[in-house]
């Protein structure tokens, strides 16, 4: 390839010296091979994929390039298919804003914002962070400022589902007129109860891996105690009686309860009462969701001379700081940045193709076995 080319002539308008010989090199990588992988790109160039990713973005909506899949092809003045270039291409998203509203900023969820904010800079888009709470009422309002005022081009939030106000929340959301993707939860609106796009984690799945690796170990009773204020409890519970069942074990011969709020003055108590109908009901090992549930047991048993997991073998479910712990917990981790990356695929997929069908995402989590389990005293 000349430097007269006319495709290296596009390529090297208002760049620096840097970033024009760079992606002469690539144009002139693409003019040798006809396609490449990012990541052949990036070891060939010395540049990081995001690097590649935005000079890629950058002559696609030139109209020399279009993207593959995991790559991109050399599109030349006469191919057919330079009438074909994806939308993606033709209208490439760096600079677009997205908007994250999540009920906490201090547990689970900063890790699901690092993957949002991972992904959205691998598209030079950037990302709007607020913070509501599960205490709120009303989402609408801080969505709206998003949208309004901010000028977000997509949302992806985790909304109040159980509050008065979920509903009308759920009908605006279809009315923005913008992508909405929802975080661990799911919705549909109007009167097909047409589902709304949402990435979310196979909690049942997660819990019932729980059971299966304690009965694997020598468990027949296998309780469970869940946190009285989330609203992943429910799907934990599901996986955990559908695991117990499917095992052959008696759910209802075996411990089930609510832990109250760290803040409960009751929460000692009913720990303590958890510990006492273990021992009455000859339950050897207890899911617990989540990890401040798992730890705070664990110490009620250390005051109680009871081994962990000698006497007692404990999962906890969310993986937090449950390796942190001694012993360190054995665990079910929510894949949370991978939540977070797919949501900003689905937004950036909706906004090169609007019409495309919705998309359901559900990512599987994994059982970090360590410490706290073992077989049952004999």
């Amino acid at each position: 390839m000349t430097k007269d080319s006319p495709v290296v002539a596009a390529a090297e308008s208002s760049r620096g010296p840097l970033q024009v010989t760079r992606r002469q090199q690539l144009l002139a990588a693409l003019q040798r091979d006809g396609s490449m992988r990012v990541s052949d790109l990036s070891h060939v160039l010395g540049a990081a994929p995001v690097t590649i990713r935005r000079d890629i973005a950058e002559l696609a909506a030139e109209g020399l390039v279009r993207r593959v899949h995991g790559g991109v092809a050399l599109i030349l003045p006469d191919d057919p298919a330079a009438d074909e270039t994806p939308a993606a291409d033709r209208a490439p998203l760096a600079g677009r804003a997205l908007g994250m509203l999540v009920p906490s900023l201090d547990y689970y969820w900063p890790d699901v914002a690092r993957g949002v904010e991972g992904a959205a800079r691998e598209l030079d888009m950037r990302v709007v962070l607020r913070g509501s709470s599960y205490d709120t009422e009303d989402d609408q309002p801080q969505l709206a400022r998003l949208v309004e005022r901010m000028g977000v081009s997509a949302l992806i939030i985790a909304p109040s589902m159980d509050t008065p106000t979920a509903e009308r929340t759920i009908e605006w959301l279809d009315r923005a007129g913008i992508p909405v993707v929802l975080l661990e939860r799911t919705a549909t609106v109007g009167s097909h109860h047409a589902v709304m796009e949402s990435v979310v984690t196979d909690h049942a799945l997660g819990a019932a891996m729980a059971v299966r690796h304690l009965t694997s170990l020598g468990h027949r009773k296998v309780g469970l105690v869940l946190d009285a204020n989330s609203p992943t409890s429910q799907h934990v519970r599901r996986g955990w009686l559908d695991a117990t069942t499917e095992c052959g074990l008696d759910p209802d011969a075996t411990v089930v309860a609510v832990a109250p709020d760290a803040r409960s003055p009751e929460r000692d108590t009913v720990l303590n009462d958890v510990l006492d109908q273990c021992q009455a009901t000859g339950t050897t090992a207890l899911l617990v969701h989540a990890d401040a549930e798992a730890i705070a047991l664990v110490q009620h048993c250390e005051e109680r001379h009871l081994s962990v997991p000698g006497d007692l073998s404990i999962v906890a479910y969310d993986d937090e700081v449950a390796g942190l712990f001694s012993p360190p917990l054995t665990a079910v981790r929510p894949p949370r940045r991978s939540i977070g990356r797919a949501a900003v695929r689905l937004v950036a997929d909706r906004l090169a193709d609007p019409g495309r069908p919705t998309h359901r995402i559900v990512i599987s989590p994994s059982l970090r076995i360590r410490e706290s389990t073992a077989p049952p005293p004999a």
